[in-house]
């Protein structure tokens, strides 16, 4: 009696006697599986990216030895003192002071870029003057774009096409949650160009580098290190809007001696230091780095339906998405599911053939979607 009594309670003699409660809980298993398939990040590989940071910092003219004295030493010194630090990795190059760092595991990597700008900033006034802003960016400096787009306009040159492109849309791409930078590639400023007249500069009895330092200390919003000098060229990377050429014309040299008597003065695009091709047209490249440990398929689906948009809010411009990280990983979830699809499909039927009923066959069909 009491063995009798037990097998009516097992769980084959409840789903007989109880097949309600049964069908129950079989869909909030299946409900509660799908919406964790939901909740679950896709990724191409798992989250195990280390917490990075990179400070950058521009040094026009130095060479790596003074660049190293003078900026890379003090910015070390700065990040080392932020909590978390596990590793860091400087780079000294001419004109350019580079310092990664690399914090523990679980760290919050927002927390940690305000104190490392915070460090920074206290820093600042010990570096020369000629120092460029420093750029403090959430990722390693070297990584690859997750999505890369190319620019192109029919109606705008290329100085105007590279300040749309830097004004409007690297903003708006920077606002993407996880985005940590935006490169830009093929691009050509717009520039103040200087260009001296080396017999007429030779009659005034002045050199070039008077023209410089007046240049340099002008009255007007001109960035420090932003005058390159080159043969008898002098290049100023300056706001045009607040700047014209007449402007740099007027300043006085020594006596009554003008800039404009020795040199023309007019705008134009800056040299070319890369160059970007699409179907054989110029075109300026953007890149788009994530921050560590942000999930590549959430930056791609923000920046695809955004640029949707950019037709109507952007006609001058054609912006077209040359490569995506996201893609492989899509494409892989697609093969995984068809896949998954298929054998369930050739399972239902291998049960079929051989217990040759279709009632007999639904019920351990439908434990498949309940067991995944």
């Amino acid at each position: 009696m009491s063995n009798l009594a037990d097998n009516h309670n097992d769980l084959p003699s409840l789903s007989i006697r109880r097949p309600v409660l049964i069908i129950v809980l079989n869909l909030l298993i299946a409900i509660a599986g799908y919406a964790a398939l939901n909740g679950l990040e896709v990724r191409e590989l798992p989250d195990v990216d280390t917490p990075t940071i990179t400070v950058s910092a521009q040094y026009p003219n130095a060479s790596p030895e003074t660049v190293d004295a003078e900026v890379t030493a003090h910015l070390e010194g700065a990040v080392a003192r932020v909590s978390g630090v596990k590793n860091i990795y400087a780079q000294s190059e001419e004109n350019s002071a580079r310092v990664r760092v690399e914090f523990r595991p679980g760290i919050n990597l927002d927390d940690a870029a305000n104190e490392t700008r915070e460090s920074v900033s206290r820093v600042q006034r010990q570096l020369p003057d000629e120092v460029e802003q420093v750029s403090i960016i959430k990722a390693d400096n070297d990584a690859q774009a997750v999505v890369s787009l190319a620019i192109s306009s029919e109606t705008l040159d290329a100085e105007t096409l590279t300040e749309r492109v830097d004004t409007d849309l690297a903003p708006l791409f920077l606002s993407i949650p996880g985005v940590a930078d935006v490169t830009l590639n093929g691009d050509r400023e717009r520039v103040l160009r200087v260009s001296v007249d080396p017999l007429r500069l030779t009659s005034f009895g002045l050199s070039m580098t008077d023209v410089a330092n007046v240049l340099r200390t002008a009255p007007f919003d001109v960035p420090a290190g932003s005058i390159q000098s080159s043969d008898q060229m002098l290049i100023v990377r300056a706001d045009a809007t607040s700047l014209t050429a007449e402007d740099i014309k007027d300043i006085v040299i020594t006596g009554d001696t003008r800039i404009g008597d020795v040199a023309s003065v007019y705008f134009g695009p800056a040299d070319s230091t890369s160059a970007v091709r699409l179907d054989g047209k110029p075109v300026i490249g953007i890149g788009v780095i994530r921050q560590a440990s942000s999930n590549t398929i959430e930056i791609s689906d923000e920046i695809l339906a955004m640029v949707d948009t950019f037709d109507e809010r952007f006609p001058e411009m054609q912006i077209q998405v040359t490569s995506d990280d996201a893609e492989f990983i899509r494409d892989s979830v697609e093969e995984v599911a068809f896949s998954l699809g298929l054998t369930i499909i050739l399972v239902v039927f291998t049960l079929l053939f051989f217990i040759g009923s279709w009632r007999a066959t639904i019920v351990p069909a439908l434990s498949i979607p309940v067991s995944l």
